[in-house]
């Protein structure tokens, strides 16, 4: 998927952090993330589980739980800050100009609700289209996601639909608006790999027809490959590298990344070993000193138990949060 061309950021998350007060006490799951994403761009943010990667996406449409709150940082949408967004005016920008599509469809759909009704119920709420208009609307987002037969099947509730086909109702009330921005919280996640095909290519087709941009979290790096323009890799709640994803995915620049792609199946060399990143990611209550990734990483010196690095840019596309990535790089050249 070739990438759009320059210019402003649609949206900008700038040193965003995201607190949690609980029984561990203070928790920042999320803390400094700063990302861009252009108009018509796919951005992939990819990292292992509890990284933070879906707790930034609900951080921009304003979904966090009840015991979490963003203590400091911005969420540029076209220049507007959406953390300064009242309650009323956030509800206008969601599902009208930035849609979300979830990672299990079945407990995001309404089950006793018919998934025609779902689907034509936003462009009743934000674009003011009578009852007939938003049936035609939904009727014609069902064809266009692959639905057969959506006379018949608008009627049918999400029980009636297989996994697939629910992923599909769900890309058809995120595209029902004409959104600028689509969110995808690991939304192939829970199928089989055929159908994961078939919703990947669909959404990268559509975002490509409309010119829709689309923020991709997941820990498939294969799925980041087939529909990302660009990739952000998160650890321990913050941005360790980021850039295109065919340099990245090539030459990584930090450790974890590495590490990613070492232990990920590569279909083109099936005899490829995978090798497993030792250990498992800190506490966030308790982080290490200095890099959070160096009680794991096979490259660390000492400097790197003392200094916390930040993510530094190297060129235009590329930036880094490791005090040794020339390492990285070497690694790459013994390992082909």
């Amino acid at each position: 998927m070739s990438g759009p061309s320059g210019g402003p950021p649609q949206l900008e998350v700038s040193d965003l952090r995201v607190q949690i007060t609980g029984r561990q006490g203070v928790v920042r799951p999320i803390d400094g993330v700063s990302l861009e994403i252009a108009p018509g761009e796919a951005v992939g943010l990819v990292g292992e589980s509890g990284s933070g990667k879906s707790l930034t996406l609900k951080s921009i449409l304003g979904l966090l739980p009840p015991e979490a709150k963003v203590t400091s940082g911005k969420i540029l949408f076209n220049g507007t800050d959406l953390t300064r967004l009242s309650r009323s005016r956030l509800n206008k920008v969601r599902g009208r100009r930035i849609a979300m599509i979830f990672q299990e469809p079945m407990s995001a759909l309404n089950p006793v609700m018919r998934v025609g009704n779902q689907i034509a119920e936003g462009p009743r709420v934000h674009l003011g289209m009578s009852r007939a208009q938003s049936v035609r609307r939904a009727m014609d987002l069902m064809r266009r996601v692959g639905i057969p037969d959506p006379e018949h099947r608008f009627r049918a509730f999400p029980h009636e639909f297989s996994g697939g086909m629910r992923q599909r109702v769900m890309i058809a009330m995120a595209l029902s608006c004409d959104p600028e921005l689509i969110l995808c919280d690991e939304p192939t996640t829970a199928l089989d790999v055929t159908i994961q095909d078939q919703i990947l290519r669909l959404l990268a087709q559509l975002c490509h027809e409309s010119g829709t941009s689309l923020m991709f979290v997941t820990h498939d790096l294969p799925v980041v490959a087939q529909v990302c323009h660009k990739v952000a890799v998160m650890y321990a709640g913050r941005i360790v590298e980021r850039g295109t994803v065919p340099e990245v995915f090539s030459r990584p620049l930090h450790p974890y990344t590495l590490g990613l792609l070492r232990s990920a199946p590569d279909i083109d060399h099936p005899g490829h070993s995978l090798i497993a990143i030792p250990g498992a990611p800190p506490s966030l209550a308790s982080p290490p000193s200095g890099c959070r990734f160096h009680p794991r990483c096979a490259f660390a010196e000492e400097d790197c138990t003392v200094i916390d690095p930040p993510l530094r840019f190297l060129d235009a596309s590329r930036a880094t949060a490791c005090l040794h990535y020339e390492r990285c790089l070497d690694q790459i050249g013994a390992d082909t």
